[in-house]
């Protein structure tokens, strides 16, 4: 009977885990949800698509987005996912591309001409430090300084302080709260007006500058768009940029009656821009012609603001340099009193003009 017995009871199947099933499945729905939104956000910054807010905002969180992407792809090998993990690396290769380059040196460090020693820093409503301000600009033998965000009550401070001597000649800007700016220089500047004229945007003045010995004027920019920061800024900061002259566009006539200035020279682009290398608008003004002096040292990752933590540090904040201009040193330095780093390059003007 036992024998019989055991013969004739089949060994019982197991059951399928259906808990397990359903964990895989939705392992593998949050696998591909991920790998669509790494997709979509990586066409969003390869095809310069970002239209409007929120998405202007978020592209400037690009390079830590690539980072996010290489960990959601190592996490789909791991778990198996292919057709994910073959999208997400898709995504991470698209967003390298256009971040890593910014790491590594590239770009002319001498141009043979004069040098100019270009800062600029975002004051944050006047808010910066005068002393470190100064001492920044004497130990660094700034001849160009750009600021943004300036009160007539900082430029007083700053006088008194000492930045009259460093740097006499001002084409002032200012303005009270955040809306002004300046360029100050140890050479005569002419005011050629101010590129946010119309547009909505900061003051943006326009400083034309004549080099000793050097043929072609050169003109500084303090720069300073609107921030993409809520729907109703984002004309403003689009047309700011746009605003933006080439960098050998002619001088307007009406600027410069005595016509010296009036015929192609040299520009230098300074300021916070308001945007990162991520953004089209950004991109296009480059492609006029202009090189970032950050990534010509490889530094074009260093974030510039906030310094007070609470974000993610971008790099918002740039010089921008006609392409034949050399960079020979860049850094960025922090100021007390303000959210922005100082950006300082020593530039050096294209020999033979």
């Amino acid at each position: 009977m036992d024998q019989v017995g055991t013969r004739g009871t089949a060994p019982a199947a197991p059951a399928a885990p259906a808990a397990r099933r359903r964990r895989s499945a939705a392992v593998t729905v949050l696998a591909a949800t991920a790998a669509a939104g790494f997709a979509v956000f990586a066409a969003l910054r390869g095809l310069g698509l970002e239209r409007g807010w929120p998405l202007v905002p978020a592209l400037a969180y690009t390079p830590y987005v690539l980072g996010a992407a290489l960990l959601a792809a190592t996490a789909a090998g791991l778990l198996r996912r292919w057709v994910p993990l073959a999208v997400l690396v898709a995504a991470a290769a698209v967003l390298a591309a256009a971040v890593v380059p910014r790491a590594i040196p590239f770009g002319i460090s001498g141009a043979g001409g004069p040098e100019l020693r270009v800062m600029s820093l975002n004051a944050l409503g006047g808010g910066a430090d005068v002393a470190e301000v100064v001492a920044l600009v004497r130990d660094r033998e700034v001849t160009v300084l750009a600021l943004q965000e300036v009160t007539p009550d900082l430029l007083e401070a700053l006088s008194e302080a000492g930045l009259d001597d460093l740097l006499p000649h001002t084409v002032d800007h200012s303005a009270a709260g955040v809306h002004g700016s300046s360029v100050h220089a140890a050479l005569p500047l002419t005011d050629l007006g101010d590129a946010a004229a119309g547009t909505g945007a900061f003051a943006m003045p326009r400083a034309g500058m004549e080099v000793p010995g050097y043929s072609f004027p050169v003109e500084v920019v303090s720069v300073h768009p609107l921030p993409p920061l809520a729907p109703g800024t984002m004309d403003g900061w689009r047309d700011g940029l746009r605003a933006l002259p080439g960098p050998r566009d002619a001088e307007p006539a009406a600027a410069d009656p005595g016509n010296r200035l009036h015929r192609p020279g040299l520009r230098i682009l300074a300021g916070d821009f308001n945007a990162t290398l991520d953004h089209a608008e950004l991109r296009r003004v480059l492609d006029a012609g202009y090189v970032s002096a950050a990534t010509v040292h490889g530094r074009g990752l260093e974030p510039t603001w906030p310094t007070g933590g609470g974000l993610p540090g971008v790099t918002i904040d740039h010089v921008l340099v006609d392409e034949s201009m050399g960079v020979g040193a860049f850094e960025v330095v922090e100021v007390t009193g303000s959210d922005h780093r100082a950006v300082l390059a020593q530039v050096t003007l294209p020999e033979g003009r």
